[in-house]
């Protein structure tokens, strides 16, 4: 059933400004052994790249704000000047702006690190609502960044963010997946939205967009232009190191039948525990 339309509850001349962070990751489903650096880092450059999934959500989530109400979208990513093709799609999908953020300095960033850059990088925007970003990237799996981020920028954020509901300049109803059910949750603006892969088909790309778009020269800011620390930035602000990276593949045919009886049950689990399973 298609998701129920978003409910403007103040004057329909209202407007609104929305932020999306993307990011270009590295396809997780073709991971080698060249994927990781001798210091830990990831080899980007060995790895085919793809528009993080739960982000293109995000991007439709704020799209549709600025269908049914107007505005504008901005779409910001972080990365080497190949992540510029991730902007474009969001251009070539309906965005209205694109930066890229690229700086040397902000190499192999963590979480902390990124969540700072990008905060920066939306103070130096301003005069937003929203900023929209995909649940959690493939690459890292952290659910980190964001949330992060909405607290450097000292906003609230909602997190797994399926549907908005209702929306007035001063305010949002949202609609949250927690897994096993769905509450609802009335937030402040501005504030930050994390969205999961149910909340929505995003667009496919518009023809004549994709024409207007494709030889853009994207604005690119690095660390001087959003005022951000270079100490805080890169490796230097970055505490997680990486042990390893490995692609883990379930070979194993079959499977055992276990009878609901007292033997059978007690047989497994002691067989767990000699595995340390458990």
């Amino acid at each position: 059933m298609p998701p129920a339309p978003i409910i403007l509850t103040s004057n329909s001349l209202i407007m609104f400004h929305s932020i999306v962070l993307v990011k270009q990751v590295p396809d997780t489903a073709h991971v080698s052994t060249e994927a990781m650096k001798e210091d830990g880092t990831v080899n980007r450059a060995a790895l085919p790249t793809i528009f993080n999934p739960e982000d293109l959500h995000a991007l439709e989530m704020a799209l549709a704000v600025k269908q049914k109400h107007g505005g504008t979208v901005t779409v910001i990513s972080m990365g080497p000047p190949k992540a510029a093709d991730v902007l474009r799609d969001c251009l070539f999908r309906g965005a209205d702006r694109a930066i890229l953020l690229t700086d040397k300095r902000a190499a192999a960033s963590d979480t902390l690190a990124t969540s700072y850059i990008l905060s920066q990088a939306v103070k130096a925007i301003g005069n937003f609502d929203i900023v929209f970003g995909g649940r959690q990237a493939i690459d890292g799996d952290t659910a980190q960044t964001a949330p992060q981020c909405a607290e450097k920028l000292g906003i609230p954020q909602v997190t797994y963010a399926e549907e908005i509901l209702e929306l007035s300049k001063e305010s949002a109803t949202i609609r949250r997946s927690i897994g096993n059910g769905r509450e609802m949750v009335k937030v402040k603006l501005p504030a930050l939205l994390t969205v999961v892969d149910t909340a929505n088909v995003p667009r496919p790309w518009a023809a004549k967009r994709m024409m207007k778009y494709k030889h853009l020269s994207l604005e690119q800011w690095g660390l001087d232009e959003i005022g951000a620390d270079p100490v805080r930035c890169g490796i230097s602000g970055s505490p997680t190191k990486v042990f390893k990276i490995q692609n883990v593949v379930l070979k194993k045919e079959g499977f055992t039948e276990i009878a609901p009886t007292r033997t059978a049950i007690g047989g497994l689990i002691k067989e767990l525990v000699a595995d340390k399973t458990i």
